[in-house]
Order: C-alpha cells, then sequence, then structure tokens
C-alpha cells in the first residue's frame, strides 16, 4: 500500500516480511502484465504522495483510486481532502482506506474512526466501498500485531460490521495471501461478502487467500506510471462503475 511518513519507517521491515508474497521493491513491475491489457487501471495514495496532479493521472489512464484516510484511531492523512476531492474532480472514481492496526484497539472503534474521517460511502457511482489496508505489522517484529487467528478473525469481522453498519456496505478488503492465511488461519468467513483487495507485486496475482475464489482489484506493482501502488479492477469499466454503486 501507498505508505506516509507514519509507515515508511519501517518500510525495510513489511518488504522483509512479505518476502515470501511480495517480490522486492526493486524489482516490482512498472508495466501492465500483459495478462491484465484492457482492465481498467487505478492507484493508491497517501501522504507520501503529497498533494497529487489529478488532471495529469487521469490523462496517464488513471480510472480508480484508493485514497488512505485514517491508520489506528488516532491519525488522519492530512493530505486526504485534495486527494480524495481532488480525484473526483478529475473524474477518477476513488474511495478510501483505513490502515488497520489490531494491536492498539478494536475494530469497531477504528471502523467508527474511519468513518467520522472520510471512510463514508455513498451510492454516486463515484464512490468505491470503504477499503480495510489490513497486513504485516511496520512498526514490530511481532507476528500479527500479537494477536491470535481467532482474536484476529474477529477483529476484522468487528471493523466490517461497524463499516456495515454505517454505511450498509462491506468493506473491501486489502492483504496479502501469505499474511491472510498466517494471521487468520485462512479464515473462510469473509470471502462471499467481501471484495478483496490483493497485493502481490508480480506478473501474475498468484494463489488467493483462502475463502475466495477471485479478486476484485489486484495491486500488482508499487510504482509505475501513477502516483503510488499499481492496481487493475478484474472487469470492464462499466463494472467498475456498477461497484461504485453498489
Amino acid at each position: 500500500m501507498a505508505r506516509d511518513h507514519r509507515t515508511s519507517r519501517r518500510r525495510a521491515h513489511v518488504i522483509a516480511a512479505s518476502a515470501a508474497t511480495l517480490v522486492l521493491a526493486g524489482a516490482a513491475l512498472s508495466e501492465i502484465p500483459v495478462s491484465a491489457a484492457g482492465q481498467p487501471r487505478g492507484h493508491d495514495v497517501s501522504s507520501h504522495q503529497k498533494n497529487v496532479d489529478w488532471q495529469k493521472a487521469k490523462s496517464k489512464g488513471a480510472r480508480f483510486v484508493y485514497v488512505k484516510a485514517t491508520e489506528s484511531h488516532t491519525y488522519r492523512n492530512p493530505h486526504f481532502a485534495q486527494q480524495y476531492n481532488g480525484s473526483r474532480s478529475a473524474g477518477i472514481i476513488r474511495g478510501a482506506y483505513h490502515f488497520a492496526v489490531p494491536g492498539k484497539s478494536s475494530g469497531k472503534k477504528q471502523a467508527a474512526y474511519f468513518m467520522n474521517h472520510g471512510g463514508r460511502w455513498r451510492a454516486d457511482g463515484w464512490t468505491l466501498p470503504p477499503a480495510l489496508d489490513i497486513e504485516h505489522n511496520p512498526y514490530s517484529s511481532r507476528k500479527c500485531y500479537g494477536v491470535s487467528r481467532t482474536g484476529m478473525v474477529n477483529w476484522i469481522k468487528s471493523f466490517s460490521d461497524e463499516v456495515k453498519r454505517q454505511t450498509g456496505r462491506r468493506p473491501v478488503i486489502y492483504t496479502t495471501t501469505k499474511w491472510w492465511n498466517d494471521c487468520t488461519g485462512g479464515s473462510r468467513a469473509f470471502g462471499s461478502n467481501h471484495a478483496l483487495w490483493l497485493a502481490r507485486w508480480s506478473s501474475t496475482p498468484g494463489a488467493l487467500p483462502k475463502g475466495w475464489s477471485y479478486l476484485t482489484i489486484w495491486q500488482y506493482a508499487n510504482s509505475g506510471g501513477l502516483p503510488g501502488d499499481q492496481n487493475l479492477f478484474s472487469g470492464s469499466l462499466n463494472q467498475l462503475k456498477s461497484f461504485a454503486r453498489g
């Protein structure tokens, strides 16, 4: 995920922890995988990208973007308004994501914070469902934030239930296959009603986390023609618009 100043400090740790799932940053793809040509291109940004030139991003092919809104229950992206509103003004479908820190507070508390600071959804055709970014701990070597597999599944359920209560939609789940299988024990509790946003910096998506039979968004590289990480939507532009509308 596109890192900001809070997470970039431990980027080397994240890459090392994710080595079984993600290609090292220096080898990450910069071109669209041939097999995915024609799918709507997108990206994700955080305060690391600061103020984005959205007209330029649109001219380079951006059709959707996820913008980091919050982290844990205390942090807000200071560039969120420019990124979230600016992308919409440029004609890009956009959504907001929350970086989870399960060891800090409950899923419900972090979801409520996210909802209060940019995470809401509306059926206007321009707003993607809220997204939960849940992955390797960038602040500590403690595996899975020190949370048990059962505890992690319950944490995600708590977050999801609060988002559903406030927006009417289940959050998209951003994760890696290795993290999911390690830290939730390969839970199959979410695949039937949560869209999967898979992170794998490679030429193919590879194996999916347990519980999902298909992915909705694939983050295939951490750099490229668009600001931040590079993503593809698994469908047509019309299907992307339908996904946004709900």
